[in-house]
């Protein structure tokens, strides 16, 4: 009964996580929610609560030397975990902000794009690329699949990812699994619809990509913006 109650509060904590985000927690919650992933079946609050006291604050545990969190009662396998997160959090600002691939100019921004349909060619699917002020990549990932109109996305969602993201920019894109990188009508009047849509919240459309048999068509270019 007791496991059941324990899993029971996992499950919520992490929808409160998808939900709201980090920012909705304690810096103790916080640490309960990482220790999930290293501590799969144990009461991991009481950890995170007592870690934090030993060691006086949240980024004082994650900097505490390896030896030090084994006596403090976790297995090196755990320990081993909480010790990388600082790393990776620097590595992932590094890349984020001093990665010069991630800075898209128009000449290197359509084959950015076609390479990342590699895998997609057999089903249509549809992409964003969120840029800020500088051109620089703030989120790019497959946002749905199918037809363009009907590819389980919507206009509503697109302006809250680029809000969430800060971004300044955004470039869509999708694949013709016949072959042929030639807009459509409706490719058209969607992009118009999109590019209004984010007007109003001072994020510019710059294209819209048609990829096709390793090859693009820009909207941008041909007019049809």
């Amino acid at each position: 009964m007791q496991k059941a109650d324990h899993t029971g509060h996992r499950s919520r904590m992490k929808k409160k996580l998808a939900a709201q985000g980090l920012d909705a927690f304690e810096p103790h919650e916080v640490l309960e929610i990482l220790l999930y992933y290293a501590i799969p079946q144990r009461n991991t609050n009481d950890i995170a609560k007592n870690l934090i006291d030993r060691f006086g604050s949240f980024s004082a545990v994650l900097d505490a030397p390896l030896e030090t969190l084994m006596k403090a009662g976790l297995t090196e396998h755990q320990a081993l975990y909480l010790r990388m997160l600082p790393d990776v959090t620097r590595l992932y600002l590094l890349d984020k902000h001093h990665n010069p691939y991630k800075v898209h100019t128009s000449e290197s921004v359509a084959k950015y794009i076609i390479d990342r349909f590699i895998g997609y060619e057999e089903t249509e699917h549809v992409l964003l690329l969120l840029m800020d002020t500088k051109g620089k990549e703030v989120y790019c990932g497959m946002i749905g699949n199918g037809e363009l109109r009907c590819a389980n996305i919507s206009v509503r969602e697109i302006v809250t990812l680029a809000l969430n993201y800060g971004a300044a920019s955004a470039i869509l894109a999708h694949n013709h699994p016949s072959g042929f990188a030639i807009p459509s009508k409706e490719d058209v009047l969607v992009t118009r619809e999109l590019k209004k849509a984010l007007s109003l919240v001072d994020v510019a459309l710059v294209d819209h990509f048609i990829v096709a048999d390793h090859d693009s068509v820009s909207l941008a270019e041909t007019g049809l913006m």
